[in-house]
């Protein structure tokens, strides 16, 4: 990056002690040295699929897969439509990968005043990220010696830092290229706000024993908040508040803990602004995305209530307290006066329950659920970075033909596969084709 003699950014002389304290962060009191090496590797992309990113390891898809979305995103939704995407040329692949990286660092940053934080060699001389993590023999460096030789610079605005990144953007690309993007990431949004983000700040974001990264640093990456759950706003649980997401987000998130009842994943992840989702198993992160917009239609009244529902219903039983009644009919801008909220305690549960359930509800104030419009069938993809998960060992994006029929027009729903099974936690009824019958890995 940037040295002290550059006009656009300042060199920031902590002593070591910033990259320590994102050392710890991200890696805990420890740091097993063959988990650091399968992190060590930069943003490449596949020789097979001009705008897939390459996983040379199990671990770093919590950085690389949402990065992934975002380049997919641009790639797909900004500017003209690309009729040929797959076939694009070396430098707007550049091009593409700079606008996402700093697309992130916006979400990080908020509307902050402070400044981006970019990481890189402490010399004063602009060296390839190899002189950070690699020897002359080309053998991989311990993180002793890595950490040792990183250094912070700062930049005040988007202006300078979109110059810094694009003129260093190999420093991304090389080997130590994710971990560069990571620290200078976690440095831009700042440790102490990430911090107070976790719900367990003392848990590192990378597993030091399997080196998975954790959901805070992949929603880190997705919504530029690092916290730990993955449903909508605050729930109390037994008088502790937990975050949620904030707000809709640009690319999605799906997961198969789900379909498994270990999580809720909220409107804001599921109802993207892109038809563009991480598809989440136990272990790694891959993503199904399309170009059929229709996916991604605004929110409908009826979707919305059914949320604000949701959000009341805390344990997600599909029921509330009659004594909510008032607040979700308040957040919905319906009547909410005593004793129109009496009056309707009393036909949404005239059993004396002391409960209300979602569908009651939803009958009662919004009977006329619309129709999505969506084609027979649509075109649908799916990308997983690891070669050892792709057929032939050759990582691409692989082609699929989806439908999801209306409930009432279904006979039989085919057998659930991993992804089946992640994908219906959004479209219950969905089924894909995939090209040669090559259902895709999530692992």
């Amino acid at each position: 990056m940037a040295s002290t003699s550059d006009s656009q950014g300042s060199e920031i002389n902590f002593c070591g002690s910033p990259i320590q304290a994102v050392k710890s962060l991200i890696w805990g009191e420890t740091l097993d040295e063959n988990v650091f090496a399968r992190w060590c590797q930069g943003f490449i992309f596949s020789e097979d699929e001009p705008m897939a990113l390459l996983q040379r390891e199990g671990g770093p898809c919590a950085i690389i897969a949402p990065l992934q979305a975002f380049i997919l995103k641009n790639l797909l939704f900004s500017g003209d439509p690309k009729e040929h995407w797959r076939q694009i040329e070396a430098e707007d692949r550049k091009a593409i990968l700079l606008q996402s990286i700093v697309e992130i660092f916006h979400s990080v940053r908020g509307n902050n005043s402070t400044p981006f934080i970019l990481v890189g060699h402490k010399d004063k001389q602009d060296l390839t990220i190899e002189s950070v993590a690699a020897q002359s023999d080309g053998q991989s460096v311990d993180s002793a010696t890595f950490h040792g030789n990183l250094r912070v610079n700062n930049y005040g605005n988007t202006e300078d830092v979109y110059e810094a990144l694009s003129s260093c953007l190999h420093y991304f690309t090389e080997d130590g290229g994710v971990l560069i993007f990571i620290y200078s990431i976690i440095l831009t949004k700042g440790i102490d706000t990430i911090k107070a983000e976790m719900q367990d700040p003392t848990e590192p974001l990378i597993d030091g024993t399997f080196g998975h990264g954790s959901q805070s640093l992949t929603n880190l990456m997705l919504t530029g908040r690092a916290v730990s759950n993955v449903f909508d706003l605050e729930k109390d649980i037994s008088g502790f508040k937990m975050q949620g997401i904030s707000q809709q987000s640009e690319v999605g998130f799906l997961t198969l803990l789900e379909n498994l009842r270990y999580c809720e994943v909220g409107s804001f992840l599921k109802c993207c602004r892109c038809p563009i989702w991480l598809l989440g198993s136990e272990t790694h992160l891959t993503i199904f995305f399309t170009r059929e917009l229709s996916l991604v239609a605004p929110e409908t009244i009826y979707e919305h209530a059914r949320r604000i529902f949701s959000n009341y219903d805390t344990e997600g039983s599909g029921f509330i307290s009659t004594i909510l009644l008032g607040d979700v009919l308040q957040e919905l801008d319906l009547v909410a006066i005593p004793e129109y909220v009496d009056i309707m305690k009393q036909k949404l549960d005239p059993d004396e329950t002391a409960i209300i359930l979602q569908n009651t509800f939803m009958d009662e104030f919004f009977p006329d659920e619309p129709v999505r419009i969506t084609p027979e069938l649509f075109e649908v993809f799916h990308y997983n970075g690891l070669k050892r998960s792709c057929t032939d060992g050759k990582v691409r994006f692989t082609e699929g033909k989806a439908s999801i029929p209306d409930p009432t027009d279904l006979t039989v729903l085919s057998e659930p596969t991993p992804v089946l099974s992640c994908l219906r936690t959004k479209w219950p009824t969905i089924d894909v084709r995939w090209v040669n019958d090559g259902e895709p890995s999530l692992n």
